[in-house]
């Protein structure tokens, strides 16, 4: 059975069309995947550093909120110590002001973010409790307001600004990080259908080069003795390595040559025998 085997395998033999088809599939195969894997692998970082670039822009928006929220009620409480005649404090929303904190520690689960958040927070409550002790300096007769505003609130309001600030330009760095990445990935995402482009110029050269040795330079020798043959009265006796119907034409051209070559001959001894 293994014998058998072994012949069906040694009869099999592709075809001139089988061939040359089997090559440019395999070209198309190439292109088309690395093609699907470079959409793919685009697609897939286009919208991971997306929502990362998105998230980021989010969080600067809700730190900038945050400055403007404190410096809008540090400008309120220097408002009332500069003007005896207001009889209102002011209010700050410090629920929304500690929420807008905590979904910047939720976002940033480490690095150099989440401890300026917190440090944000630390400093915030710090100033917030000192804030609230304005309507009892307004109402004492031995505290200097504008030196309990200048000495005991705008140190900390100070400290926390600064943090503020840094949680910010932390922010803009992540910003530019992520951007990067964006840019980085792209490049990582087309190196796939570079080299499918690479890979498919040189396929189409070697099926170029396998056109022209197997049966380009074929067929121009079959017609050179074939010219020869029919010019010169010369034997065809063109051969070449090859199992598919290229080498089964030339052998029948030789087989018909040699048929040729001898009705000819017999013609020949024909006359001369008259």
């Amino acid at each position: 059975m293994f014998a058998k085997i072994r012949n069906a395998i040694r009869e099999f033999r592709l075809s001139m069309k089988m061939k040359i088809m089997l090559s440019l599939i395999a070209i198309v195969v190439v292109l088309l995947t690395s093609s699907a894997i470079s959409i793919l692998e685009y697609k897939r970082m286009s919208s991971y550093v997306s929502q990362l670039i998105a998230d980021d822009v989010r969080n600067i928006h809700i730190t900038q909120r945050l400055v403007d929220a404190v410096d809008n009620y540090n400008l309120q409480l220097l408002a009332v110590i500069g003007d005896d005649s207001l009889s209102s404090l002011p209010t700050f929303d410090r629920e929304s002001f500690v929420q807008h904190c905590d979904s910047l520690r939720v976002d940033f689960s480490s690095g150099r973010i989440v401890p300026l958040a917190d440090s944000v927070v630390y400093a915030y409550s710090a100033y917030m409790l000192a804030s609230m002790e304005l309507e009892d300096v307004l109402e004492s007769n031995f505290i200097n307001t504008r030196d309990w505003y200048f000495n005991r609130l705008q140190p900390l309001f100070s400290r926390m600004r600064a943090y503020l600030d840094r949680l910010s330009n932390e922010m803009y760095l992540e910003l530019e990080s992520n951007s990067k990445n964006f840019d980085s990935g792209f490049f990582r995402s087309i190196v796939p259908g570079a080299v499918a482009v690479g890979v498919g110029i040189l396929l189409i050269f070697l099926l170029l080069f396998y056109l022209l040795v197997y049966y380009v330079k074929p067929l121009y020798g079959m017609l050179s003795a074939l010219k020869d043959y029919l010019a010169f009265r010369r034997r065809y006796t063109f051969t070449f390595e090859g199992s598919d119907q290229l080498a089964e034409l030339n052998g029948d051209i030789t087989d018909l040559a040699e048929e040729n070559r001898t009705l000819r001959r017999r013609i020949s001894d024909l006359k001369d025998r008259k």
